[in-house]
């Protein structure tokens, strides 16, 4: 269930602990619409370390990658430290409407994927200003990586792109395979088809007959959104994009498969694929095909994160970023 979802002076306040000796990590600001957008700055202590903005996935999800719906993986705050111990800081943030970011709209369920990457936008140059650095590697983990994809459509001070358990189609597809991987959703399935169908075509869907169990999904409060992310073409979007660009996917990965990361590379090509064969969505390790065990994994904060995810991307970035 998706639930909530300015000013120009950057504020840096409040050093916190630090994920290592010589990493320093701060609270950051970004201009929004009416209010900051707020973030965390993980700055590494080698000199001009390149910089990743983590963008969050689906519905209330905070910038460590936690959901009051249960989440506490704390996915990006792992990937923030684990590539700060490899010379590469990070800004991982939370989104307009939500948490620390909740001043920056009036209704935080009011958006489009438009207004995210104008969000996107903002952090770009914000930390440019504060680091210095000529641009900005983007990494957009599930929801989070059409987001960074709509954005490097038109925003050339991005280094690249890292897409993590990202959709190959579009959401409404998406959204129509996983409701039906899940066989309890079979007497749900004609009416949740009727609903995405609706909301594809651009059209807002009557909710007074809808089963209960599908209101977290269509709530009419969510639909203007639904209707904006269902309206984007992930493979369209990357075969367009000429930075370099990495996709990680976990083969354990119940919510996004496999077969998604393949169509993002046979759109582009050039594009760098990391398959990762015991890590899910939210790249923790499972070594079963057990469902059950896959989802607990999103509410243990104690699990690293899988083996394999960290190097690969920081290669990737040291490797491609532009020298100063």
């Amino acid at each position: 269930m998706r639930t909530k979802r300015g000013f120009i002076a950057i504020a840096f306040v409040a050093l916190v602990v630090s994920a290592r000796a010589d990493s320093v990590e701060s609270y950051l600001e970004a201009p929004g619409p009416l209010g900051p957008l707020k973030g965390t700055l993980l700055q590494s202590g080698t000199g001009h370390a390149p910089v990743i903005l983590i963008i969050p996935g689906s519905g209330p999800t905070d910038r460590d990658g936690n959901s009051p719906l249960g989440i506490k993986a704390s996915t990006y705050k792992l990937l923030a430290e684990g590539l700060g111990k490899n010379g590469i800081s990070s800004v991982r943030i939370d989104k307009r409407g939500m948490f620390a970011s909740a001043g920056a709209v009036l209704d935080g369920n009011a958006v489009t994927i438009a207004d995210y990457v104008s969000d996107i936008h903002s952090w770009v140059g914000t930390i440019r200003q504060k680091t210095g650095v000529p641009c900005v590697w983007v990494l957009g983990h599930s929801e989070g990586a059409l987001v960074a994809l709509a954005t490097a459509q038109n925003e050339k001070d991005i280094c690249g792109l890292i897409l993590v358990s990202a959709a190959g189609r579009p959401m409404g597809e998406v959204l129509r395979r996983q409701l039906q991987a899940n066989p309890a959703n079979a007497p749900l399935l004609d009416q949740a088809s009727g609903a995405i169908d609706t909301l594809e075509a651009g059209k807002s869907f009557d909710v007074t007959n809808l089963n209960p169990a599908l209101m977290p999904l269509f709530n009419p409060k969510i639909q203007g959104f639904l209707m904006s992310e269902f309206s984007y073409d992930p493979a369209k979007l990357v075969s367009a994009c000429k930075k370099p660009v990495l996709l990680v996917q976990g083969e354990r990965d119940i919510q996004i498969s496999s077969d998604d990361a393949e169509l993002l590379k046979a759109a582009n090509p050039g594009a760098q694929l990391l398959l990762l064969p015991d890590a899910n969505h939210l790249l923790k390790q499972v070594s079963t095909d057990s469902r059950g065990a896959n989802v607990a994994t999103y509410a243990d904060p104690s699990l690293p994160l899988a083996p394999g995810v960290i190097d690969p991307i920081a290669k990737f970035v040291n490797s491609n970023t532009p020298k100063r």
